[in-house]
């Protein structure tokens, strides 16, 4: 009997893919948001919207969350670039509406900084490594 190696997962890539799967949790949030389940929070007020275009959208991000982090999880390399990419995306969508908010932060603000906190993390060179970019 020949025992198959365990795979080794680097910390970094576990790291990213729970990073992930939060950033699937806030589109998860946000779709409940656009359909009317969960109230959008502007400062101390709360409002509750229906939009089916931002609702699809948001399932689409929700989606394509979980599929990167079950790539990361798996130590796929393209995930890693994919992942830079859908990171970027987010942030330039989450900074968009973080202008156009009023002066506090609204609940898009959290979103934000899990994308930021994985754009820098995936820009370290262990975890460059970990997925065979150079």
């Amino acid at each position: 009997m020949s025992a198959t190696p365990a795979k080794h997962r680097p910390f970094g890539a576990t790291l990213l893919a729970i990073l992930a799967g939060l950033a699937a949790l806030m589109a998860a949030v946000h779709l409940l948001q656009s359909l009317g389940i969960l109230p959008y929070f502007i400062g101390e007020h709360t409002v509750r919207s229906f939009n089916l275009w931002n609702a699809f959208m948001w399932g689409l991000m929700l989606w394509v969350w979980v599929w990167v982090a079950q790539m990361l999880w798996r130590v796929d390399p393209q995930a890693w670039l994919f992942l830079a990419v859908i990171t970027v995306f987010n942030l330039v969508l989450d900074f968009v509406l973080l202008l156009g908010s009023s002066t506090q932060w609204s609940d898009v603000s959290i979103s934000f900084l899990i994308n930021a906190v994985i754009l820098i993390y995936i820009m370290l060179p262990g975890v460059r490594q970990a997925f065979g970019q150079k």
